[in-house]
């Protein structure tokens, strides 16, 4: 079991970078799988980025070269990097855990460009 809190959303203007950051409540380096998603209004759920055990990397197609994911093993945090933000990038942005075979979910943090 783990605990995820996010942190790091806000509004800013398109062209502008934040930095999102997830804090677990056990070790990251002992989870499967880290990941951030998003949700936009009116919209499913959408991968953005996940990050492996291993440290591969996978990231939608729509943030590639603009967003990257890495993971802090000796503080237990993942954090999204996001660069070049556009207004299509607004959507409430949620950190995933896969443990085994269970999925967690961290509270969101909203995440506003304008143009």
């Amino acid at each position: 079991q783990v605990q995820l809190v996010e942190s790091g959303g806000g509004l800013v203007q398109a062209g502008s970078s934040l930095r999102l950051s997830c804090a677990a409540s056990r070790s990251v380096f002992s989870i499967t799988a880290l990941g951030w998603y998003r949700q936009a209004l009116g919209k499913q759920r959408e991968l953005v980025a996940t990050i492996s055990r291993g440290g591969s990397t996978n990231y939608a197609d729509s943030v590639k070269g603009r967003f990257t994911i890495s993971r802090d093993n000796a503080n237990n945090t993942v954090y999204l990097q996001m660069n070049s933000l556009k207004p299509e990038d607004t959507a409430v942005y949620y950190c995933h855990a896969y443990i085994y075979t269970t999925d967690y979910w961290g509270q969101g943090t909203q995440v506003t460009v304008s143009s």
